[in-house]
């Protein structure tokens, strides 16, 4: 055997085991502090660059569920105004019907008309206030929602608007700011205006409520969507813990053994002072 003062093999090699070691135990103290098996491109630049892909497609989504969710209130708001209508015009045409009869008082016929034209003004201040996100779906002029679909903005849904004003498409043009029922011609007349507008006003919430259906379901699948990526995201950069507290546990008493075999190869050149004695 050599001894050699400038050259210590023995400790050369127990610092390049420890310095390995030491390498080890920061990876893994690294992994147990983030979680993460892959935190950074120079773990695995592959895996990485997928899993950040897939990261900005689940951001992405969450304006997609923002948009659908944002779309299916404005629809529920024009709904429930919607319904208001459609009971007023159940309301009025049991007035016109009390009305049409030929054998009814100048008294109560006024009383009637009276109540008439304030269920008719109602209807006004109902499809006036259903605002929401100053987006209102039943005035004349209304807004067609469009909601986005996908996380590229390339595909929306779309729920059309449904005019329920006064002389507006649904209700009929017969039905204005000024009709009335004052005469038993008028209610007469007005009866048949009135059916017409209550099956068109169904036919229009039926329209609205296939299209807050369609919201509905499709922010489940997003919100599914999205939480399928994040799990597959995590699959793929997520640390196992359990195995990571285990490897810590044993790079952290092979560091120790590392650190005594150093300074037992250290000593090695003492042995040289003997041989001067």
């Amino acid at each position: 055997m050599t001894f050699s003062v400038n050259t210590n093999m023995g400790a050369m090699v127990a610092l390049q085991n420890l310095t390995a070691t030491q390498g080890d135990l920061q990876q893994t103290q690294n992994e147990v502090s983030t979680g993460l098996a892959i935190s950074s491109a120079k773990d695995n630049a592959a895996v990485w660059a997928i899993a950040q892909n897939q990261r900005a497609t689940s951001s992405s989504l969450n304006s997609v569920i923002s948009s659908l969710q944002r779309g299916q209130s404005t629809v529920d708001v024009a709904l429930s105004a919607g319904n208001s209508v459609s009971d007023l015009l159940t309301q009025m045409k049991a007035l016109a019907l009390s009305a049409a009869d030929s054998t009814l008082d100048t008294t109560s016929r006024a009383a009637l008309n009276d109540e008439f034209t304030s269920l008719r003004d109602q209807i006004t201040k109902v499809t006036s206030n259903a605002v929401f996100n100053g987006a209102n779906m039943i005035q004349s002029g209304g807004s067609t929602i469009q909601a986005l679909a996908n996380a590229d903005a390339s595909s929306v849904i779309t729920v059309k608007a449904q005019d329920l004003s006064l002389g507006g498409t649904n209700l009929t043009s017969s039905l204005t700011a000024t009709s009335s029922i004052s005469t038993v011609a008028t209610a007469s007349s007005m009866i048949a205006t009135l059916n017409s507008a209550i099956a068109n006003v169904s036919s229009a919430l039926g329209k609205l409520g296939t299209g807050d259906k369609a919201l509905a379901s499709h922010l489940t699948f997003i919100q599914d969507l999205q939480n399928t990526i994040d799990a597959g995201v995590g699959n793929l950069v997520d640390a196992d813990l359990a195995k990571e507290s285990a490897n810590l546990q044993a790079l952290q008493t092979k560091q120790q053994l590392g650190i005594q075999a150093l300074s037992i190869a250290n000593q090695s050149s003492s042995v040289l002072l003997g041989l001067f004695r």
